[in-house]
């Protein structure tokens, strides 16, 4: 039956290796159980008001294990699906400020349905496959920068400086216990990934917390430099998951509060994001799992971005921000994942931590930050496939490369990219080149870009 359902046969697989894969994915991702509550949890709305810990790790848990069964048995994918890394940013850092956190979810919902019709009418599949393979490549590329920023950014470990945009440390130098902790963090976890110990990222997070937790209790460490968690002992370990989020959404709400143009270019933030990020994953990973056919195209494509989709939505109507394909998908994927199988003993084991949920309130970003870092620098790899001598390629790359990070922004880096690439050819003549849908997204991101001045133009 098994055999049936997912194609172990066909595929080149057996359900041994699919149990395997399936376990070293959520080892590999289970980090985000406790990121994304601190990313979400570290930024205000429009009213001053943050979301609590302990909602936020039961909806990013439910909605990461139900994305993950669904692409289990509807896309038959190796892919595990979670708060993504850059859409959480998104919601935090462009939606929030100009609106409450239901009407910034909402926006997360309708990002959701507007990808999944973009993959049902298949136009999504058309854009993945008009976007140059080196622009692609770029794209993971400068998400890892930027996730790394936030990294850096949320421990400390750089800030805004006095006489420059950034520093070293709040005072141009590294102090203070959690910064300490951080580093330390970030060097156990990369010494552990080298030597391959089965979920590094996890065990360094949480031999560093259990540090913060005794820091905390045995030195007089200031609130503030600890962040959002301050690290204390729980009361206990095991609890009955706080669903106080879910359904906490307000579809259109954002267009009333933030105005309809704002909104409008937020939803196209969230839009272009989340497309582009699933997009540079889904293709790394089922590269890296053989099932990609001669043509540099993914079977069942349609159904997988459909998908995707539908995570999203289910992240923005319980609050934890779109569920987008995890990069460490490919953990999994090198353990011999090769269906759906291994996604479904993935979304079993995420499940399972819904009960788990007090830990997240015991672990400070200067414990969870090292693992941005790290992710960070594993995407930047994918830079050795971008054909850094063809300056009709290399130009676009590094635009798109270098504004992720420098604007706090993806889709910033993404337009700059396409729509450098898009003159450089039509510089050169080269029009035939030019797929008539990167011209269309060409002119949207020109918009995009120029939207304080249609905006003064249109009132």
């Amino acid at each position: 039956m098994l055999d049936r359902l997912f194609e172990l046969t066909g595929r080149g697989t057996t359900v041994g290796r699919e149990v395997r894969g399936g376990l070293t994915t959520f080892m590999a991702m289970a980090y985000i159980i406790l990121l994304n509550p601190i990313i979400l949890a570290g930024a205000k709305d429009v009213t001053g008001a943050r979301l609590s810990i302990a909602e936020l790790t039961t909806s990013t848990a439910l909605a990461a294990a139900l994305s993950t069964l669904l692409m289990a048995f509807v896309g038959n994918a190796p892919f595990a699906l979670a708060a993504g890394l850059g859409l959480n940013a998104v919601v935090a850092y462009q939606a929030a400020p100009h609106m409450t956190w239901p009407q910034a979810m909402g926006l997360v919902v309708l990002e959701g349905a507007v990808i999944i019709v973009l993959a049902v009418t298949g136009l999504r599949t058309l854009i993945m496959n008009a976007i140059p393979l080196a622009l692609k490549h770029a794209i993971s590329v400068g998400i890892g920068l930027f996730i790394a920023l936030i990294g850096l950014v949320d421990a400390g470990f750089v800030a805004r400086g006095t006489g420059t945009p950034v520093q070293l440390g709040a005072t141009g130098h590294l102090t203070g216990w959690p910064v300490t902790l951080f580093c330390f963090g970030l060097l156990l976890m990369i010494v552990l990934y080298v030597r391959r110990t089965p979920a590094a990222i996890l065990i360094s997070i949480a031999v560093t917390a259990v540090l913060a937790v005794l820091v905390n209790a045995l030195v007089s460490v200031p609130a503030k430099e600890w962040g959002v968690v301050v690290p204390h002992m729980p009361e206990s370990l095991v609890a009955a998951p706080s669903f106080g989020l879910v359904g906490q959404f307000d579809l259109f709400g954002g267009f009333a509060r933030a105005g309809a143009l704002t909104a409008t270019v937020v939803l196209f933030t969230l839009v272009l994001s989340g497309f582009f990020d699933a997009m540079g994953t889904i293709i790394g990973v089922s590269d890296e799992a053989g099932l990609v056919d001669q043509v540099g195209r993914v079977p069942r494509l349609g159904r997988i971005l459909t998908v995707d989709g539908v995570a999203g939505m289910i992240g923005g109507s319980v609050s934890a921000s779109a569920n987008t394909v995890f990069v460490e998908s490919a953990a999994g994927v090198g353990e011999g994942a090769r269906t759906g199988l291994a996604s479904v003993v993935t979304g079993a084991l995420l499940g399972l931590t819904l009960l788990f949920t007090p830990i997240a309130a015991v672990v400070p970003a200067a414990a969870a930050a090292p693992a941005l870092v790290l992710v960070g620098a594993l995407m930047m790899t994918q830079s050795k496939n971008v054909p850094w001598t063809d300056i009709e390629l290399a130009v676009p790359a590094f635009l798109t490369i270098a504004l992720m990070p420098f604007t706090y922004s993806i889709t910033n880096g993404v337009g700059a990219g396409v729509i450098s690439y898009t003159l450089i050819k039509a510089a050169r003549g080269k029009f035939a080149e030019i797929p008539w849908l990167l011209w269309a997204v060409s002119l949207i991101f020109l918009a995009y870009f120029g939207i304080d001045a249609l905006r003064a133009l249109f009132g």
